[in-house]
């Protein structure tokens, strides 16, 4: 059963740092898909926030975080982190992994989703 888990969520002070983490489970060759990370704030959509693709290129889909937020794998450990430095309240969302066949910004292109991480940035 293929899967995706993130971690990593938690209450974080403005100018704070959160690592989140998508582990998957079940792939064969989870190198080869692309990772999309999503966030959701109440009562917003599904917004894009960044992407890593099989070969480690990164796209960002939210201006907002470019600067603030990289992203990296580890395929041996079958594992994407996302790195949020200079959290903002306005960063305030469930973030959610997920995987997909190439990097798009359309969230209903990715066929597989973790079950989201928390992250809530106040002071």
């Amino acid at each position: 059963q293929v899967q995706l888990v993130e971690s990593g969520g938690g209450l974080v002070q403005p100018g704070g740092s959160l690592r989140l983490s998508c582990a998957a489970s079940g792939f064969i060759h989870f190198g080869s898909f692309a990772i999309g990370w999503f966030r959701q704030a109440p009562g917003k959509e599904r917004e894009g926030v960044l992407c890593v693709n099989s070969s480690d290129g990164m796209t960002y889909y939210a201006d907002s975080v470019n600067g603030r937020f990289t992203s990296s794998r580890d395929n041996s450990e079958n594992t994407v982190f996302l790195q949020m430095n200079e959290l903002k309240p306005e960063d305030t969302a469930v973030y959610y992994c997920g995987a997909g066949l190439a990097c798009n910004s359309d969230y209903e292109e990715y066929f597989l989703w973790g079950q989201g991480t928390q992250v809530t940035v106040s002071s």
